[in-house]
């Protein structure tokens, strides 16, 4: 089939919008003063981002529902996608992503007000370190990347029955994407809040840097390249690694 690039920019950017939308939507209740959420927890905040996922991925059936340049990166390397359409990707989620943290801005808008602490507005729009140390920050994000995209990839496997695996889970493959996240989340998202997405937070903390937030403070572009570096690496390795592993 022939791919409309115009029709696949959009399914990318409005399910990573949505994603965004309701991720840092979910964080926002819990961090900022005087939500109906605050200090829900950070269970709550790994199902807010499972359940964004899920509706991401319902929403942008065209282009597949990738919304994540560290899945992007998978895919192009195991010869799912090429590379314009990786690109076209790549650049749909930035948007999607940014638009996302907006709307999510607007939606709380009076919480961002009342909120005291920069780092709990930061902290609604991009991942930040439990413990600064860049090297380990990294690690912790290539192995929490590594997770996703190779569970990502062995999920093609069921209903092939080339592999003589049964199943064949269709749309509702947003559903195990979706727990997935929620259990990365609980499982390594101690260390870094688990970006294991460079969309989901470089795209939020542009909008953090240009948005008219009453004491935002810094946007932390020091520490910004690790939930870049650390996914994208993280999703190359486990599509290296899949052929192999999966084959057992």
């Amino acid at each position: 089939m022939d791919v409309n690039l115009g029709l696949y920019f959009l399914s990318e950017m409005v399910g990573t919008g949505l994603l965004v939308l309701l991720g840092c939507g979910v964080v926002a209740n819990v961090a900022l003063a005087k939500t109906k959420g605050n200090a829900g927890g950070f269970l709550m905040v790994n199902w807010g981002w499972g359940l964004a996922v899920f509706a991401g991925v319902l929403a942008s059936a065209y282009s597949g529902a990738i919304l994540n340049p560290a899945v992007g990166i998978g895919l192009l390397i195991a010869g799912t996608i090429d590379a314009p359409m990786f690109f076209v990707a790549f650049a749909a989620e930035m948007v999607g992503a940014i638009i996302g943290a907006i709307l999510c801005w607007a939606a709380y808008k009076q919480h961002f007000d009342d909120e005291p602490e920069a780092a709990n507005k930061l902290g609604v729009f991009s991942t930040g370190p439990a413990i600064r140390s860049y090297g380990a920050n990294f690690v912790t994000e290539v192995i929490a990347t590594f997770v996703l995209v190779f569970i990502i990839l062995a999920f093609a496997d069921y209903g092939d029955v080339n592999v003589g695996v049964p199943g064949g889970l269709g749309p509702l493959t947003a559903l195990p994407v979706a727990l997935l996240v929620v259990g990365i989340g609980a499982s390594l998202g101690g260390p870094t809040g688990y970006a294991i997405n460079p969309a989901r937070d470089l795209g939020p903390r542009i909008a953090h840097a240009i948005l008219p937030i009453k004491g935002k403070g810094s946007s932390d572009w020091g520490y910004a390249w690790v939930p870049v570096a650390g996914p994208l690496v993280g999703g190359a390795i486990a599509a290296f690694a899949a052929p192999a592993l999966l084959s057992l």
